[in-house]
């Protein structure tokens, strides 16, 4: 896993920089003290994992956590304990007070390595089900359940046939990617529907159980095209 580490403190990233090489499943690549040349860095060079201060003097980590567009994990590291519940309504991995211990680090990476895989893991015919990570746990969904997802710009919505609505961090660009291509179509730039779920079609409309779903005008020739087939 491609990481960088974000603090103010020169003492905290050296920290961070050892502890990391006990592991091997974590290149940090690069320590900054300064957000606004780590998120320059970032547009250029992506990363699976971001450890990150919370209190800086120029942004907060959860400020700049929000700035980012791409999907990338975050541990959150802080002496202020009262910034945990914001940390993890972000859906951060997890939430390091410092002063930490070796085998706390080794818990908070071993929980990202986790989710990486299951983000990596590709979803094959046999497949049944895919994980999304959600209210601080990661959620195994039967493919079969989900009536639609609803694009959020960096979150979805995903409706799922007798339960509560998973809210995730994730772009439509990952999901697909997660879901049977020949089950699972993108109607709209913020929606994708299964073909199972489709009652009828009408007026550029799609009927399904959960609702009423648009087809926006660059996604309706390759749905017809496939749907009636």
């Amino acid at each position: 896993m491609k990481a960088i580490a974000i603090d103010d403190e020169p003492l905290a990233l050296s920290i961070i920089e050892s502890f990391c090489g006990s592991v091997d499943f974590i290149a940090l690549e690069k320590t900054f003290t300064k957000p606004s040349e780590a998120l320059k860095h970032l547009r250029k060079f992506p990363v699976d994992l971001i450890f990150l201060d919370i209190q800086m003097p120029s942004v907060s980590g959860i400020d700049f956590y929000k700035e980012i567009k791409q999907e990338t994990q975050v541990i959150f590291t802080t002496a202020h304990s009262q910034y945990a519940v914001e940390g993890f309504t972000l859906n951060a991995t997890d939430y390091l007070l410092k002063p930490f211990t070796t085998e706390r680090f080794l818990q908070a990476v071993n929980k990202a390595k986790e989710f990486y895989s299951f983000q990596h893991q590709k979803t094959d015919v046999t497949s049944q089900h895919i994980f999304l990570r959600a209210d601080y746990s990661l959620l195994k969904i039967n493919i079969e359940d989900i009536l639609f997802i609803e694009g959020l710009d960096d979150y979805l919505k995903v409706h799922v046939q007798g339960q509560k609505t998973i809210v995730t961090r994730m772009t439509m660009k990952a999901i697909s990617e997660k879901l049977p291509s020949k089950e699972f179509i993108r109607v709209h730039r913020s929606f994708i529907v299964p073909f199972s779920k489709i009652s009828h079609v009408r007026n550029k409309t799609i009927f399904l159980p959960g609702g009423e779903i648009p087809i926006g005008g660059s996604y309706e020739n390759a749905f017809l095209k496939i749907y009636s087939k």
